[in-house]
């Protein structure tokens, strides 16, 4: 099962994502997409690990910057994973997308970072295991001034319809409360 979580940044996303996970298997693995530059950056990830480390359900981390498609094929051949007692939770798809479009920041090429996000579509539609993604929500705000702005948000809008696509559930969190609108009870929507 493929579930999607997104909302807004600081809506309760991760929080929601990670019980949520305890819900459907006996233990996780997190798998950490943001690298960690500067002093608040390790701040926010000190509170995420502790808020794991704090909790009933036991985690592992996996930290993958880039290479996410083949880290979740990996991840996938596990036997933990393919019965179903292992939840995997990916946090967060949207700093994912960004570590690509920084890495290209002199000479961005939106059609490389579709087709990282089609690579990754190809592996979320198949994957055996049960999946959480987090995302954010980003084209609620302001048409972004510079050019690269408006690429990262519009691929990131791409991106959170082909994830949704092939998800079976997504949840949109706002102000700490999830809201189902994709149900696996109605798959077409």
């Amino acid at each position: 099962m493929v579930v999607m979580v997104t909302g807004g940044a600081r809506s309760g996303k991760s929080t929601f994502a990670e019980r949520y996970a305890a819900h459907l298997g006996k233990r996780g693995i997190y798998v950490a997409t943001s690298p960690v530059f500067d002093e608040e950056l390790t701040q926010r990830v000190a509170i995420h690990q502790a808020r794991r480390k704090n909790s009933s359900f036991p985690w592992e981390t996996i930290e993958e910057q880039y290479d996410l498609a083949e880290k979740l094929q990996e991840l996938a051949k596990r036997p933990d994973v393919l019965a179903g007692e292992t939840v995997l939770l990916v946090d967060c798809l949207i700093l994912w997308l960004s570590n690509w479009l920084v890495r290209d920041e002199r000479q961005p090429d939106q059609a490389r970072l579709l087709q990282k996000i089609t690579e990754l579509q190809q592996v979320i539609s198949s994957f055996p295991g049960t999946l959480l993604l987090v995302t954010n929500e980003v084209g609620y705000g302001i048409v972004p001034e510079y050019a690269l702005g408006r690429m990262f948000r519009d691929t990131a809008g791409m991106m959170n319809q082909r994830v949704a696509e092939v998800s079976e559930q997504v949840f949109l969190v706002t102000a700490g409360i999830p809201m189902e609108i994709k149900s696996k009870a109605f798959p077409f929507v």
